[in-house]
C-alpha cells in the first residue's frame, strides 16, 4: 500500500500539447526569450474544428469530426499533414503543428507549422467511402488552405491519393489546377521526384552523422525500427542500402527479430503480400513490448507519440535514438536518457527530410519547373547534414542535448521573425 506521508512521483503527462509547450517554455527559459514573444508561441494562431456528414456505401450517414490547425505563420505560410486515425484529439493536432512551427524554422525553408486530422479508422472505410470523406473535408477547410496561405501534405494514413483528391477538389472550387494547394501528391499531377521516401531517407542520413559523430559506423550497425508505415519502411530501405543490419521491425500486428539482420527487400515484399510483418520467414516472432529494449546500435521509434515512456526509457538498450516518428519519447523520458548518456535525435530534425523535400514540390509547382531525381537528393542530403552539422555544434557550445539545441535554433528564428514582424495593428 501506498504512503501518503512520503511524496510520491509525478504522473508522467502524455498529454501531446502540454508536452510541446513545455518544451518551448525551457528552451524560452534558458534563452531568456521576451515573455510576450514566448506566449504568442504557446498557442496556435488558428484552429478550426468541423462537423460534417459522410455517406457510406450502405446508404448510412455518418458525423465525421475533422481539425485544421495553423500555429505561426511569421516566416511563411504554414504547411503540415493531415492525418486520419479513430484517436486524434485537438491537442494532439496543436501539439503536431507546433513542432512542425520549429521543425520548418530549423531546417530553414519559409514555412510556418500547421496539422490537420480526420477521426475515423480508414481500415473500416471503402476507397469510394474514403474519397467522399476527403473531399467532403477539404471543402470544409477550404477557407483556411492554399498555395499562398497553408499546405496540407499526407501524414498517418493518407498518401498520394489522398492528396490528387484534395487538390482537385480545391481546384473545382477555384475554377483551374492549382497544383501548389498539397504536396505529396502523385508524379502525374505535379508531384516531386523523392517525396514519398523522403522522411525516411531524411531519418537515415542523420542517423548516419550522429552515429559518426559517437564514433560508431553505419555499416554494420545494428537497427531496430518500431513502426513500418511509409516513414518506417523507408528508413529501413535507406539503413539495408547504407549496409545497417536492421535486426528488428514492427508494425500494428506484430513485429519480428533476426540478430543477423533481415532482408528488407524479401520483407517489404512480403507485407504488401501479407498486410504486414507479422510470421516473416525470414525472422522470428517478437513481442511488441520487447522491441523498445532490445540491444542494438540504432533504435528508431517511427510509430506514435508516447512511445517511449519513464518505464521503458530505464531500459532502452541502444547507443543511439532517432526519432522518425513525432514526440515519440516523452518530456520526463527523454531526461533520464540523457541522464544515462544515450543521445537521442529529435523528430524536429530527425524526420523534417518530408517537409523539406515538400518544399522543393511546392518550389516546383510555383514554378512550372521539375528536378531530376538526383537534383531532390542531393538537395536533401545537402539540407538534412547542415542542419545536422548546426545542431551538433549549438549543443556543444551550450552544453546542452541535441533536442535542447534544436529547439534553440527552430524556437530561435520564429521568435526574431515574430518581433520583427511586430503585432498588428
Amino acid at each position: 500500500m501506498t504512503d501518503p506521508s512520503k511524496p510520491q512521483p509525478a504522473q508522467e503527462e502524455l498529454n501531446p500539447f502540454i508536452n510541446a509547450q513545455r518544451q518551448l517554455d525551457i528552451v524560452a527559459e534558458a534563452m531568456e526569450m521576451d515573455p510576450a514573444v514566448r506566449q504568442m508561441l504557446r498557442w496556435p494562431r488558428r484552429e478550426l474544428i468541423v462537423h460534417f456528414p459522410v455517406q457510406r456505401d450502405s446508404g448510412a450517414v455518418e458525423i465525421i469530426t475533422g481539425y485544421r490547425v495553423q500555429h505561426n505563420v511569421a516566416r511563411g505560410p504554414s504547411k503540415g499533414g493531415i492525418r486520419y486515425h479513430p484517436g486524434a484529439t485537438l491537442d494532439e493536432v496543436r501539439a503536431l503543428s507546433m513542432w512542425m512551427t520549429w521543425k520548418c524554422a530549423l531546417v530553414n525553408i519559409p514555412f510556418g507549422g500547421a496539422k490537420g486530422a480526420v477521426v475515423c479508422d480508414p481500415k473500416l472505410l471503402s476507397i469510394h467511402e474514403l474519397e467522399r470523406l476527403t473531399r467532403r473535408y477539404t471543402t470544409e477547410i477550404i477557407l483556411l488552405i492554399g498555395p499562398d496561405h497553408d499546405i496540407p501534405a499526407p501524414d498517418m494514413n493518407t498518401n498520394p491519393q489522398t492528396m490528387a483528391w484534395i487538390m482537385d477538389t480545391y481546384s473545382m472550387h477555384k475554377g483551374y489546377t492549382v497544383p501548389a494547394v498539397v504536396t505529396g501528391k502523385p508524379l502525374a499531377i505535379g508531384g516531386s521526384e523523392g517525396r514519398l521516401e523522403a522522411t525516411g531517407r531524411g531519418v537515415m542520413i542523420v542517423a548516419r552523422d550522429a552515429a559518426a559523430e559517437i564514433g560508431m559506423s553505419i555499416e554494420g550497425a545494428s537497427v531496430v525500427i518500431q513502426g513500418f508505415g511509409n516513414v518506417g519502411s523507408n528508413a529501413a530501405i535507406e539503413a539495408h542500402a547504407m549496409g545497417a543490419r536492421v535486426i528488428a521491425v514492427e508494425d500494428l500486428a506484430g513485429a519480428v527479430y533476426n540478430r543477423e539482420g533481415i532482408d528488407i527487400p524479401v520483407l517489404l515484399n512480403y507485407a504488401r503480400e501479407e498486410g504486414s510483418v507479422r510470421g516473416f520467414p525470414g525472422a522470428e516472432p517478437l513481442p511488441a513490448a520487447d522491441l523498445l529494449t532490445l540491444p542494438c546500435d540504432i533504435l528508431i521509434p517511427a510509430a506514435m507519440e508516447n512511445q517511449i515512456t519513464v518505464p521503458i526509457a530505464g531500459r532502452v538498450n541502444a547507443r543511439l535514438i532517432v526519432e522518425a516518428a513525432n514526440g515519440p519519447v516523452t518530456p520526463a523520458a527523454d531526461e533520464i536518457l540523457q541522464n544515462r548518456g544515450i543521445p537521442v535525435v529529435p523528430d524536429i530534425l530527425a524526420n523534417a527530410g518530408g517537409v523539406v523535400v515538400s518544399y522543393f514540390e511546392w518550389v516546383q509547382d510555383l514554378q512550372a519547373f521539375f528536378w531530376k531525381p538526383e537534383e531532390v537528393d542531393d538537395r536533401l542530403c545537402q539540407i538534412m547534414s547542415s542542419s545536422y552539422a548546426d545542431v551538433s555544434q549549438t549543443a556543444r557550445k551550450h552544453q546542452c542535448s541535441l533536442r535542447h539545441a534544436a529547439y534553440r535554433i527552430g524556437v530561435g528564428r520564429v521568435a526574431e521573425a515574430s518581433q520583427l514582424r511586430g503585432i498588428y495593428p
